[in-house]
């Protein structure tokens, strides 16, 4: 992921940014406090930005119209809310994630389509998962599963023809294939466990957390 945005510099901001940073990622970092940015220590790679994370002058000066993923991770719902949605609709970022406190929300949340993470603990962890896990398209999570959408690389395979058995895929990564579409277009289907996937498929695919890095040769960049 190349372009990430940050807004909120307290504890989970200053540890997600910092994640990212040392991931390789070009991270911005948005605050209204100037004196928060002490927080992301003196080996942060990154940028900073002082502003409201709602602003949309402020987005821009961050680098939001180039931007992979906003993370909105302030201690407050609404203000998390306001970033996903400018960032989503006015500046059409590809994915948005926001920070959860109040649970009464999420309903909310889950109405407008908002990518969140809830609760107080490891949530620092839990919105780099996925933004790593952004390969493609994150469509979901579901406990410990991510739902992901993207184009199937085959082009490390040895073989000519460039193809792999669904039962084959499924059973080396623990993962499950939910559908498919052909690379031209030309058909899609519920895939059975004899079904024949090639090169630049779009495949819908469920899979751990923990396992998307051990099966990330087989998303195309």
């Amino acid at each position: 992921m190349d372009n990430v945005i940050v807004v909120g510099c307290g504890r989970v901001g200053s540890q997600l940014a910092n994640m990212l940073s040392d991931n390789g990622s070009n991270v911005c970092v948005i605050d209204r406090n100037a004196d928060a940015f002490a927080n992301l220590g003196r080996n942060f790679n990154g940028s900073t930005v002082q502003g409201l994370g709602f602003d949309e002058e402020t987005l821009v000066k961050a680098g939001v119209e180039e931007c992979d993923v906003i993370a909105a991770v302030t201690q407050f719902d609404n203000t998390n809310l306001m970033v996903a949605e400018v960032g989503s609709r006015l500046f059409g970022v590809p994915h948005v994630i926001a920070r959860l406190y109040n649970p009464d929300h999420e309903r909310a949340y889950m109405q407008l389509g908002i990518d969140h993470v809830c609760g107080t603990s490891l949530v620092a962890e839990d919105v780099f998962s996925k933004i790593i896990s952004g390969h493609g398209a994150h469509i979901d999570t579901f406990g410990e599963f991510e739902l992901l959408r993207f184009s199937l690389d085959l082009s490390w395979r040895d073989d000519d023809h460039r193809t792999i058995r669904v039962s084959e895929i499924e059973r080396d990564h623990d993962i499950r294939i939910v559908a498919f579409e052909r690379g031209d277009g030309s058909a899609s289907s519920i895939p059975t466990r004899d079904s024949i996937l090639y090169h630049g498929d779009s495949v819908l695919v469920c899979v751990r957390h923990e396992l998307i890095e051990s099966f990330s040769r087989y998303i195309q960049d």
